[in-house]
């Protein structure tokens, strides 16, 4: 049975928090779901609630399900949405890093077989932190943001990935109006707890001085400008805080 629906614009519990911007107090979203969706007044980001996440067993058993392999041309396909227009972008050579990469890096052999170098995390399946201690040209998040448990670290910790001039290619469905959320099925899927509009994605190209390509089919570019003072960045409710690496969603 579904909880209550809650009255639309009501506040989330006490001592909630956007997980994206740190703004309090987000407001419940009335729809018939088995989950509660909350969003945020500032940055417009749709989210579940941490206390309605999966554990981080449970997230890696649905994961193991998938069937995405590297050789599957479907599955290629599908990637080719945001690897076809970001490869346009990109010098001959340039390095990057899959970040999210999933059992099976299908998007990783694509882009070296066009010539780029690309290095693989992801916190179930790819775990060699070292790869976090570099930087690179380009970095891939293809079907990956949406399960970010903490997206403010996560864009954080992207940003000090991606090198000066260098590109970020996201991937994520934007979510429908309202009046459609509850048939939704990026919102069926357990395991996807963030929710980006456009208007949210703006929002994180104008934190970090990006500038937005937005594309069809869920893709973003964003690209990196000259560098900053790092100082202008702190998370907005602990600025030292970082997540260890493999404690978000995939």
């Amino acid at each position: 049975m579904n909880p209550p629906l809650p009255a639309p614009g009501e506040a989330g519990g006490p001592n909630e928090f956007c997980p994206l911007c740190g703004t309090p107090d987000p407001a419940s979203v009335a729809i018939p779901s088995p989950r509660p969706i909350r969003r945020c007044s500032r940055c417009r980001l749709l989210f579940v609630p941490p206390g309605e996440h999966l554990t981080p067993d449970e997230e890696k058993a649905c994961y193991d399900t998938h069937e995405n392999y590297p050789d599957d041309p479907r599955y290629r396909a599908f990637l080719s949405r945001l690897a076809d227009p970001l490869m346009a972008r990109l010098r001959p050579g340039a390095e990057g890093l899959d970040y999210g990469a999933g059992p099976g890096p299908a998007l990783q052999a694509m882009l070296e077989e066009a010539g780029h170098p690309t290095a693989v995390w992801d916190p179930f399946y790819h775990r060699n932190t070292s790869v976090l201690e570099c930087s690179y040209d380009f970095i891939t998040c293809t079907e990956t943001a949406e399960h970010f448990h903490d997206p403010g670290q996560e864009f954080l910790r992207l940003e000090g990935l991606l090198r000066e001039e260098g590109w970020l290619g996201v991937m994520t469905q934007p979510p429908p109006p309202d009046h459609e959320l509850a048939t939704w099925y990026y919102l069926r899927d357990p395991t996807h707890v963030c929710f980006y509009p456009r208007r949210t994605l703006s929002w994180i190209a104008d934190r970090f001085g990006w500038e937005a390509t937005f594309l069809p089919q869920g893709v973003t570019l964003f690209r990196k400008g000259p560098r900053r003072d790092a100082h202008h960045l702190p998370h907005p409710r602990d600025p030292e805080r970082l997540p260890p690496p493999g404690t978000q969603g995939r």
